[in-house]
């Protein structure tokens, strides 16, 4: 990803109220969409609809599994 830094004081302060938008030229054609990033948040595209039901997913969060992050890269330097 190619970032871009916006220096305009006017549309950053239009982005931060923004949670998602389409980012158009002059002319209405689209250059892309702009999601906002939050802590730990993910904020899915505008008319995503999940195919979990709320219970699903409250049980999926009960079921944590794996290994963490750290055990997996001290096996990884362990074998370099």
């Amino acid at each position: 990803m190619t970032p871009i830094t916006i220096t305009d004081p006017a549309l950053i302060e239009q982005l931060r109220r923004a949670d998602a938008t389409e980012l158009r030229d002059p002319d209405g054609r689209v250059l892309g969409r702009f999601l906002v990033e939050s802590e730990g948040v993910y904020l899915p595209p505008p008319g995503y609809e999940s195919p979990f039901t709320d219970e699903q997913r409250r049980e999926f969060r009960q079921h944590v599994t794996g290994r963490p992050t750290e055990d997996v890269l001290r096996d990884l330097r362990k074998r370099a």
